[in-house]
């Protein structure tokens, strides 16, 4: 216990633990939130651990959620917030390599943290006592390390989940995971099969998010993604024999992550805008490499690997579309920039620019810098164009469905005429008025 350091606890936080307290229980807040505290970071949320059982807990406080009893877990409604609030357990045996058949409350702080994964998440914390840290945790946050709570074997059998969490810790924190550990996560890294999807998805989106997404190679070097993300690997495997590139594309790929805003579809776009290159790829005679439709190849991979994972039917289709037109390319001057920006749409025309970016920043310097140059000035003229609200969608034109019938066209023949009315004011934005459009109507069947 180290009582020489003050943290700060939420006035929430503590009256909870001073509630506690008053009606004889010992209490903390415990985990994540200390080592962030110790990191001078802020938490995102707040837990508290006490030496009362579930029902002493409904008992003190008058408004309580029974959000799992048997496993000592109770929330307690506080200014109305709610905080988790669970009794000191020990678990017992893993029968799904992620939930505990049952769970025994003890008494007991240290044999409490002693189930939990790392020695960085094992802290507990209040004004009394200060930090309790009986596994050296604060001496690893200080070397920035990533170590198991006791034997890494024992806790990866327990909740395999926790072998991808080391490396989204590591991800997050910049840290580095200790070698027994990190040995662990490899020789255990099949028990990965038992975890849900949703569960990896969360771990592969938060490394990818972070500020070190080249952490995601070493899931690779540890055998993960061969579990969880086995087309990373078929990336990391295939070399790119061209001018135009520096690294292979699982290298590339992460480059790229590297060079992009924390957006998450930006992100997942670029994790996967090359997929497609293992299975496209030809050596021609002169022994350069070519990957000829990667793109949309990569979009059915990509939406396979999404779908796997359970995102969302709106982010599966937004992502696919950017892989199937991340590699287009448009000439930077006003007429080719407006027709780009109909054929990607406003709305995803940002995505595109940051996705082309990054790519390219992840290449060799063979065009590098004419590449971005142009980037940069379909940036402007897309700015441009949108102050101006010019048209690049129906909804933006000024003719619409009414209008022609109202001129007794009617059937697929007013999507075709609204379609070329469209292309039409795209080209030339300042005939966009019904007047020009319907006076010359004849133009556009």
């Amino acid at each position: 216990m180290n009582t020489n350091i003050k943290l700060t606890i939420p006035r929430d936080v503590k009256e909870i633990i001073d509630v506690l307290n008053s009606n004889g229980y010992e209490a903390y807040m415990v985990g994540g939130c200390v080592r962030d505290e110790l990191l001078g970071r802020k938490p995102n949320d707040y837990d508290i651990t006490t030496s009362a059982e579930p029902l002493e807990v409904k008992k003190i406080f008058s408004k309580t959620i029974d959000t799992g009893l048997k496993h000592g877990t109770v929330t307690v409604r506080w200014n109305s917030q709610n905080y988790e609030v669970t009794t000191y357990r020990i678990d017992g045996e893993y029968f799904d390599n992620r939930h505990p058949q049952k769970v025994t409350f003890t008494k007991s702080l240290e044999e409490d943290l002693k189930r939990r994964d790392f020695t960085i998440n094992a802290f507990a914390y209040n004004d009394d006592t200060g930090v309790v840290d009986y596994f050296n945790g604060i001496q690893d946050l200080e070397k920035h390390i990533i170590r198991a709570v006791g034997d890494p074997d024992k806790r990866f059998q327990e909740d395999a989940l926790r072998i991808l969490r080391a490396v989204r810790f590591s991800a997050q924190l910049n840290f580095t995971i200790e070698e027994k550990t990190r040995l662990a996560c490899s020789e255990e890294a099949y028990r990965l099969k038992n975890i849900s999807e949703e569960r990896i998805r969360d771990e592969i989106v938060k490394i990818i998010m972070s500020d070190h997404p080249e952490k995601l190679i070493d899931a690779y070097q540890l055998g993960l993604t061969k579990i969880v993300f086995p087309e990373f690997d078929l990336m990391m495997e295939t070399k790119q024999e061209t001018p135009y590139h520096l690294y292979d594309v699982g290298t590339h790929t992460i480059v790229a992550l590297q060079n992009s805003a924390k957006d998450l579809i930006t992100r997942l776009a670029l994790l996967l805008h090359d997929v497609g290159k293992p299975i496209t790829k030809t050596i021609d005679e002169s022994g350069k490499a070519h990957f000829f439709n990667h793109a949309l190849e990569g979009e059915k991979i990509a939406r396979n690997v999404l779908r796997r994972l359970k995102f969302s039917n709106k982010i599966v289709d937004t992502v696919c579309f950017l892989i199937a037109h991340h590699s287009d390319e448009f000439i930077s001057q006003p007429k080719y920039v407006r027709r780009a920006i109909r054929k990607i749409s406003p709305e995803l025309f940002p995505y595109y620019l940051d996705i082309q970016k990054a790519d390219v920043l992840g290449q060799s310097d063979m065009t590098k810098d004419l590449v971005l140059k142009d980037n940069e000035k379909i940036r402007e003229l897309y700015e441009e164009y949108i102050k101006e609200n010019d048209c690049f969608s129906l909804k933006d034109l000024a003719v619409d469905g009414n209008d022609l019938l109202s001129l007794n066209i009617k059937g697929k023949e007013i999507g075709y005429i609204l379609n070329n009315m469209l292309n039409f004011v795209v080209d030339n934005p300042s005939k966009n008025t019904k007047d020009f459009l319907l006076n010359n109507i004849e133009k556009f069947k």
